[in-house]
């Protein structure tokens, strides 16, 4: 069974993250695998946060090539954005980052 922290990857800081972080708006990267509801439960459960709406994006990798080596691919990843609800307090790892 997987826990909350093998669903939740890691943060992603970008300028667009933060100008949506005034609306209780925060993006991490989740695990392939993870659904809406996984996501959700494992944001309310990591950071004590109320999740209203999850939304995810499946990115694919670029492909890449350095010098005369075989073309390659960067990984492919998942980015869930998730809403909070207005009552719910802020995820403190975003705080001083704008």
């Amino acid at each position: 069974m997987k826990t909350a922290y093998d669903i939740v990857i890691r943060p992603i800081i970008t300028e667009q993250s933060m100008e949506d972080l005034d609306i209780k708006k925060y993006v991490f990267e989740v695990a392939k695998d993870a659904t809406k509801p996984e996501i959700a439960g494992a944001i309310e459960e990591i950071f004590d946060v109320r999740v209203i709406k999850v939304t995810t994006q499946n990115i694919h990798g670029k492909a890449k090539r350095v010098g005369a080596n075989p073309p390659g691919r960067t990984k492919s990843w998942k980015k869930a954005v998730v809403k909070l609800s207005e009552d719910s307090k802020t995820i403190e790892i975003f705080e001083n980052m704008s």
